[in-house]
């Protein structure tokens, strides 16, 4: 009965401390991901700073500009945080 509560004792603090915050990171990632317009900065998975130029709903892509006139086309889950949120 004690290794059972033990057991029970061990999970409720790995939550705590391992999945509980990853879950909340990745809801907050999401969160971003579904708020990018037009005009937003971000930051690739990849560690590409750009600037959202097109958003095209139906293929989940972005289309980014990271240099005058250089445009790249990634998908909206490759997208990591906004350049504001890195520096932190």
């Amino acid at each position: 009965m004690s290794f059972l509560f033990m057991m029970v004792i061990i999970f409720a603090i790995m939550w705590l401390f391992m999945i509980r915050p990853q879950q909340k990171r990745q809801k907050e990632i999401q969160n971003f991901r579904n708020s990018i317009t037009k005009g937003s900065q971000i930051v690739t998975a990849g560690g590409i700073y750009g600037t959202v130029k097109d958003i095209d709903e139906a293929d989940n892509t972005l289309k980014v500009e990271i240099a005058n006139g250089i445009y790249i086309k990634v998908d909206k889950g490759s997208v990591f945080a906004s350049p504001q949120s890195t520096a932190q």
